[in-house]
This record gives C-alpha cells, sequence and structure tokens, in this order.
C-alpha cells in the first residue's frame, strides 16, 4: 500500500426521515454518512470519523443541527460524551495532541496538515478554517464550557439540564456554507463535524441529531431526525479487509 490509512464509508442507521411544516414529499434529507480513516499522531493510534448529512436535492442547505446526544440519553451513555482527542491551535491545546483540552470549534483548527487531520471540530459545511461561520448554540456554555461556549475538550453533558439540546448553527446564513455544492461541499453531502478517537475506543457510540435545512432558495425550513454510529475498530478491520478481498477477486 502506497499509504499508511485506510478509508471506507460506512452508511449511518436509522435515518428516521424528514419532519416539518412542508409536505414529506418536499423532504430531501436521505441520512448521514460517516467516513472512518486509520490515522497516528504523536504515538498514537487513532481512528478519524467524519460525518456528513446527505441530501438529493441540488441545492439543499444546512442551516443547523440540534438534538445532539447519545442514543438513548446521555445520562445512560456518558461514556459517548468523552474519549475524544484534539490537536487544535487555540489556547487551550496548543497544537498538542491530547484529550484534556481542546475545542470544537473549526475555527481554530490550526495547519491542515500537521493539525487539522487529528483535530476534532464541529461545523456547517465549508472549511474549519477562521472565516466559517459556524457558531455553537448557547446551550454549551452551559456547563462551563466558557465564553466560546465549544473550548471544551468533551462533550459537556454532565451538568446540563437538557442535554439534547445540544447544537451548532451557521450564523451567516447567505454565504450558503451549508448549500450541497458548494466547494467543499460535494453535490449531495454536508459535512457536519469531524471525530478523533483512539483505535481502542469500544464505548457506545450511537448518536442521534436534527439537522434543519431549506432549498437554498427561500423554500420553508425542513426538519429531519436521524442517527449515526462511530463504528468499533474492529468493524473498520473486517470491512476495510473485505474490501481489499472484494477488490482482489476482480
Amino acid at each position: 500500500m502506497d499509504r499508511l490509512t485506510k478509508t471506507l464509508a460506512v452508511a449511518a442507521v436509522g435515518a428516521l426521515g424528514a419532519m416539518a411544516p412542508e409536505r414529506a414529499s418536499d423532504a430531501a434529507f436521505t441520512g448521514y454518512t460517516v467516513v472512518a480513516t486509520l490515522v497516528s499522531n504523536s504515538g498514537q493510534n487513532l481512528v478519524r470519523y467524519e460525518v456528513f448529512a446527505n441530501f438529493n436535492g441540488p441545492t439543499d442547505t444546512v442551516l443547523n443541527v440540534f438534538n445532539f446526544q447519545a442514543q438513548g440519553g446521555w445520562g445512560a451513555n456518558l461514556n459517548a460524551a468523552s474519549g475524544f482527542w484534539h490537536k487544535d491551535n487555540s489556547d487551550y491545546s496548543g497544537g498538542v495532541l491530547g484529550q484534556a483540552y481542546g475545542t470544537w470549534a473549526p475555527q481554530l483548527t490550526g495547519s491542515a496538515t500537521t493539525n487539522r487531520p487529528f483535530d476534532s471540530f464541529l461545523l456547517i459545511g465549508g472549511n474549519p478554517t477562521s472565516t466559517n461561520s459556524s457558531s455553537a448554540d448557547p446551550s454549551w456554555g452551559l456547563a462551563g464550557a466558557g465564553a466560546a461556549g465549544w473550548g471544551v475538550a468533551q462533550i459537556p453533558v454532565a451538568s446540563l439540564t437538557n442535554a439534547n439540546t445540544l447544537g451548532w448553527f451557521n450564523s451567516s446564513p447567505p454565504n450558503n456554507q451549508g448549500r450541497v455544492g458548494i466547494a467543499p461541499n460535494t453535490a449531495t453531502q454536508v459535512k457536519l463535524g469531524q471525530f478523533i478517537l483512539s483505535q481502542t475506543d469500544s464505548a457506545f457510540r450511537t448518536y442521534t441529531l436534527r439537522t434543519a435545512y431549506n432549498n437554498g432558495t427561500g423554500g420553508g425550513v425542513v426538519f429531519a431526525d436521524g442517527s449515526f454510529t462511530l463504528p468499533a475498530p474492529g468493524a473498520i478491520a473486517l470491512l476495510g479487509l473485505a474490501g481489499l478481498a472484494g477488490r482482489r477477486r476482480r
């Protein structure tokens, strides 16, 4: 192999379809997809999980996402709120890979080669750079996340009275940052987040998330519920081997 990482797309489970003030036939959300890549940095063997919202409309535009929580609730699955690695360029971690400090803000991911591939962050499409207009919902600050909201390494659920309100949004929707087809978004996908975990991580990691979007041309807002799973490393290895075997048989 000429690359040290293995990448595979894992179809998300549990997309429940769109529910909104518009007709069901107008809904164009088709679920979430997770792309998993095996990486290593600073002596740590990691998995990079990239989460995408999928659409089948040519101008579908994500406005915000919310009700982010572990399936069944954070209270029953507290392990799903921790274990994330960060290597952002913020004052919290200073570009050092670790789990104690970091931020989920996409504006502080740092270098595109030495920091960003190993950093956990959230966004509504676009590139994770200083000009990204994604912001944290105020609910992130209720657990002592600081003025920036996202300035915590792990998901702040312990002291939230209504933890399923966690979310993030595009603070400048006219820029169409969350629209399919607007680079770096693809014609069918908008990136919502990146999660870095240890390859040995075995916590329950199925999450539910509600996406709010419209047609990008003045249409009404549609709300879509779905879930995605950050699969266990063993499943990644097996799927990777199956993919290699499939290619050899051709």
